[in-house]
C-alpha cells in the first residue's frame, strides 16, 4: 500500500512541472524568462525532455510537440484512487519520489473503507478516511453500559464530611491510641474501679501485654485522691482504696471520651472546642443497631459562660447537620462523668426513634484533677447509627458491606 508525499499531492493538484512547461511555450522562450515563470524548472526540463516535448537552441527553449498524459500523471491518480499499480509506473514514481509506503495505522484504517463502522477509530480520525465510510445509525434512545467510576466507600466518606464539618465549626481534633489504659478509659473520667461498666462482660481486656504506664504522678495522685475522699473538688469520692494496679490495665478503647481526659490533662485552650473520630470496642450482641466494634464522634467545649443549654442546642444542630433530619428530641440520663446528663434520639426514617449517643456536663471530680476548673460541655455520639439515617439503611452491619451493589449504587452524599 503506498500514499502520495506532499510533492505527489501537489503534482496532482496543480500538474506535473513538465506538463506545466510544455504548455507554457507558445513561442521559443528564453531559459532565463522561463525559469522565472515556471515552479520547480529544472525538474520540468529534466523532465520534458525526456518526453521529447522541448530542446534547447541558441539559450532558448523551443516546443516540439504538444505533451500528452504521462505515466507519472496516470500513476498519480491511480495512488489517489487507491488502485494497484504496474510496477513500471510504481518504480517511476517511487524514483521521483511522488509516494511512499503507507504506515500501519494508514494500512489499518483503508481495510474499513466502504464499510458500514459503530466507532470511529483513531486510524480513521488522523487519515481523515473517516470521510470514506459509513457510520450506522445511533439510537438515541439506548441505554449504554452503566459505568461504575472510583469514589470514596460511602460510610467513609460519611466520616470525612462530619470531621470536615467540625473543623469548618472551629473544633480542633484530638488524638488517642486505639489500646488505652483503665486509667484513662475508665478512673480518670470518675468512673469507679467497682463500676458493673468496667466487668469483663462489659469491656475487652488485652491479654499481653496486660499492663501499660500510667501518667505523671502528679494526675495520678489527684485522681486517687478523688476517688477515695473526693480530693478539693467539693465530692466525697467513692470511698474505697483505690488501685493503681487496676488502673494500669490495657484494654482496646470502650468509648471516645478517653481522649477527651487526655486532652483536658495535656492542655486546652479556653476557650476552646475539640473532637475526635474514633474506634471503639465492646462485647455487645451483634444487632441491627449493635456492634462489636463502632465509631464514635467525642466532643468537649471548655468555656466558662457554658451552660447545659448550650449542650442541647449544639447536639440538636449537630444531628440536623450530620444527618438532615429535624426530628431529634433528648431523654434524662446518668453517666458516671456528667451531670446533668442527656440521651440525644434521632428518628430513623425506617426504624422510628434511635439512641444515639450521650452528653452532659463534665463533673468537677473529672476536670479539677485534670487541671480544669471552668464548665466543660461534652459529648459522645454513636457516629454509626447517624450515618444510618444518612445513609438510609436499617442495619448498621450494612455501613461495611462487601455488596457491591449496595456500594456502587449508593449516591455520593
Amino acid at each position: 500500500m503506498y500514499r502520495l508525499t506532499e510533492e505527489g499531492k501537489r503534482y496532482l493538484r496543480d500538474g506535473l512541472p513538465e506538463t506545466n512547461l510544455a504548455n507554457f511555450l507558445k513561442a521559443p522562450l528564453p531559459i532565463k524568462e522561463a525559469r522565472e515563470k515556471i515552479k520547480n524548472f529544472n525538474i520540468a526540463l529534466l523532465w520534458a525532455k525526456k518526453n521529447n516535448w522541448v530542446k534547447i537552441e541558441k539559450g532558448k527553449l523551443i516546443l516540439l510537440k504538444e505533451p500528452t498524459k504521462t505515466a507519472a500523471q496516470e500513476g498519480l491518480e491511480m495512488v489517489s484512487r487507491a488502485e494497484e499499480l504496474g510496477d513500471e509506473i510504481l518504480n517511476l514514481l517511487l524514483k521521483r519520489k511522488l509516494i511512499e509506503k503507507e504506515t500501519g495505522i494508514v494500512t489499518e484504517a483503508k481495510k474499513m473503507i466502504g464499510k458500514e463502522i459503530t466507532n470511529l477509530t483513531p486510524e480513521l480520525i488522523k487519515t481523515g478516511l473517516w470521510k470514506r465510510v459509513r457510520l450506522k445509525p445511533y439510537n438515541v434512545t439506548a441505554k449504554g453500559i452503566k459505568i461504575y467510576p472510583g469514589k470514596r466507600q460511602p460510610y467513609n466518606h460519611f466520616l470525612f464530611l462530619v470531621r470536615r464539618k467540625l473543623v469548618e465549626l472551629g473544633f480542633r481534633e484530638m488524638t488517642g491510641p486505639m489500646i488505652e489504659s483503665e486509667f484513662w478509659n475508665f478512673d480518670a473520667l470518675y468512673q469507679a474501679q467497682d463500676h458493673p461498666s468496667r466487668d469483663w462482660a462489659q469491656t475487652y481486656t488485652l491479654k499481653h501485654p496486660k499492663h501499660g504506664k500510667l501518667p505523671k504522678p502528679r494526675i495520678v495522685s489527684q485522681v486517687k485522691a478523688t476517688h477515695e475522699n473526693g480530693w478539693k473538688t467539693g465530692s466525697t469520692g467513692w470511698g474505697y482504696k483505690w488501685d493503681p494496679k487496676k488502673a494500669s490495665q490495657l484494654m482496646p478503647r470502650a468509648h471516645g471520651t478517653a481522649c477527651s481526659a487526655r486532652q483536658l490533662a495535656k492542655g486546652v485552650e479556653i476557650p476552646g472546642k475539640y473532637f475526635a473520630i474514633k474506634r471503639c470496642f465492646r462485647p455487645d450482641v451483634i444487632d441491627a443497631t449493635h456492634g462489636v466494634e463502632f465509631n464514635q464522634v467525642e466532643g468537649i467545649v471548655i468555656d466558662p459562660s457554658l451552660t447545659f443549654k448550650n449542650l442541647l442546642g449544639i447536639l440538636k444542630q449537630f444531628a440536623i447537620e450530620f444527618t438532615g433530619t429535624k426530628k431529634v428530641k433528648f431523654s434524662s440520663g446518668y453517666f458516671p462523668f456528667t451531670e446533668p446528663s442527656a440521651e440525644l434520639y434521632v428518628k430513623h426514617p425506617k426504624m422510628g426513634w434511635i439512641e444515639s449517643g450521650g452528653a452532659g456536663i463534665f463533673r468537677p471530680e473529672l476536670t479539677e484533677p485534670l487541671g480544669i476548673d471552668i464548665p466543660v460541655i461534652a459529648w459522645g455520639l454513636g457516629i454509626d447509627r447517624l450515618a444510618m439515617i444518612k445513609l438510609d439503611i436499617k442495619d448498621i452491619r450494612e455501613l461495611f458491606s462487601k455488596n457491591l451493589k449496595w456500594l456502587r449504587e449508593m449516591p455520593v452524599i
